[in-house]
């Protein structure tokens, strides 16, 4: 397993963030009040470009689907199937069927990733609520941007399946490079609590997140999950979980169904 930690200055990552997340949190639609809350964004960002940094820690492994399971390294991590009824043939999906199946006997790989701010971008606002706000939905694309530059920087050079990949800002925020990243908390990686089965692994603490009891992430302003090359890899919402599947889910989890429950 190969495994990396990163470190960006405020000036590398925030050419990556995607404003229109920024916009849609404050429930803002008028351009020119679009334009005035980037403005004084970007002018924070500036002021605190020699206080505060984002970092990254990922890691690249064989790895191999194995049912609803991934095999990573000597690790296992269990994931949630689609259980929706459909008609027209459609399967259901588990991010483990985007990698070779075990019983083939040929490693693929995966990568695995967390990213967050240094902690004061969340808390150096005062008592201000308007500034509270601004620095939490900053901190928040100040991560989400380290994710995307991180991917980027993967994809081209550390795994490097994509070393000729040349792609405008706009082309990497509508995902048109090859592959996924899938999201710890999003439709296809529901469960907050796989937290601790990726801390497990890269040990998140080593870039100043540590998780509550539920598997959500301090700094809030961090974003964890998977990456995966696959060129026919796409995102789909798990959906329901039956009873069935968290059941079979808590055991292969190693953890009880009660807890299980409560997380889902």
């Amino acid at each position: 397993m190969e495994r990396y930690r990163l470190t960006y200055r405020l000036s590398e990552v925030a050419p990556y963030i995607n404003w229109p997340y920024f916009y849609h949190a404050w429930q803002v639609k008028d351009q020119g009040e679009q334009l005035r809350l980037r403005q004084q964004a970007e002018k924070r960002i500036a002021t605190a470009e020699d206080k505060y940094a984002t970092h990254a820690l990922f890691a690249l492994a064989d790895a191999n689907g194995d049912g609803d399971d991934i095999v990573f390294d000597s690790f296992r991590i269990p994931l949630l199937r689609q259980q929706k009824t459909v008609d027209d043939g459609t399967p259901n999906l588990c991010l483990s069927d985007f990698l070779r199946p075990l019983e083939q006997g040929i490693a693929d790989k995966l990568g695995i990733f967390a990213t967050t701010v240094d902690i004061g971008l969340e808390t150096d606002f005062g008592s201000d609520d308007f500034e509270r706000l601004m620095h939490q939905l900053i901190a928040d694309r100040l991560a989400e941007a380290t994710a995307e530059r991180m991917h980027q920087e993967v994809r081209t050079r550390y795994w490097g399946y994509a070393p000729d990949e040349h792609l405008t800002m706009q082309q990497l925020h509508s995902e048109q490079f090859q592959g996924i990243r899938p999201a710890v908390g999003y439709p296809s990686l529901p469960d907050a609590s796989i937290n601790f089965v990726l801390d497990g692994i890269l040990h998140f603490g080593d870039i100043g997140i540590r998780l509550t009891e539920s598997g959500a992430m301090k700094p809030h302003a961090s974003v964890s999950g998977l990456m995966m090359a696959h060129p026919q890899a796409r995102y789909f919402s798990i959906g329901t979980v039956g009873d069935d599947q968290l059941a079979d889910y808590a055991q292969r989890r190693g953890v009880p169904l009660k807890l299980i429950r409560k997380f889902i």
